[in-house]
């Protein structure tokens, strides 16, 4: 597989039915253990994301969609700085869109939609947000040329993803956190200690910051950039949509 691979997962489909069945469990929990392992610091790198993506969210006009949405945080985050442009937010797990809709209400629009095959016309959009989604996706690459494929020329792409440390020591004492302590707090809080094995798992799995910036070029994009906070742990990338 090109993508996410779950365990006992031999197909793109079955990754993708594993993926959202494993999210379904967990949406009424997903907030609270988001904030806890990560010791509130998911709420800075959102609103980092936004800070980073201001150029093309200020647009007028300007057209923005969070895929992945999941209960809706970053959607939230950029709807309160868009001064009244066109936010939406899509995500292919029904539960954690209900969860999403108790908190946008009407402030933003949702949609429930494959990422891969998202139901938006080409060229349409000036923004598109991905936070922690993208290491979910059954096939990297398909998902980079859908993002590209409905941006308009010029415009961006910010995606907001677990990475790896480039340093050994600190890299060997997250390690031991994710693969250790993340599973036995995730799954006595959501109840599903499979999900939260799998979530660590993912993002060893997952291209590091450079191999993903690379696989965005590829993909269509350019002025490839991305930078990397707390200590590497994850990492922001920005991509243009070629003219």
């Amino acid at each position: 597989m090109k993508g996410a691979a779950p365990p006992g997962t031999s197909s793109e489909h079955e990754a993708a039915r594993w993926v959202r069945g494993m999210f379904g469990r967990v949406a009424s929990r997903y907030d609270l253990l988001n904030h806890l392992l990560s010791f509130n610091m998911d709420r800075y790198w959102r609103r980092r994301t936004v800070r980073r993506s201001r150029e093309f969210l200020a647009r007028p006009g300007a057209r923005v969609l969070d895929i992945c949405c999941g209960t809706g945080d970053l959607t939230l985050t950029l709807a309160a700085r868009a001064n009244g442009r066109t936010v939406l937010g899509s995500d292919f797990c029904h539960p954690m869109l209900l969860e999403a809709h108790r908190k946008v209400r009407e402030r933003c629009a949702l949609f429930e939609a494959d990422a891969l095959k998202l139901p938006v016309v080409d060229g349409s959009l000036d923004l598109i947000t991905v936070a922690f989604g993208l290491r979910n996706f059954a096939n990297y690459q398909e998902g980079l040329r859908e993002m590209c494929r409905v941006l308009k020329p010029g415009g961006a792409v910010a995606i907001l993803e677990f990475s790896k440390p480039p340093n050994r020591a600190f890299a060997a004492l997250y390690d031991f956190y994710s693969l250790r302590i993340l599973p036995a707090i995730g799954g006595l809080v959501s109840g599903s200690r499979a999900a939260y094995q799998y979530l660590p798992e993912s993002v060893r799995k997952f291209p590091g910051a450079e191999e993903l910036a690379d696989r965005m070029r590829e993909a269509g994009f350019a002025k490839v950039s991305y930078e990397r906070m707390t200590g590497g742990i994850v990492a922001l990338h920005l991509g243009v949509r070629g003219e």
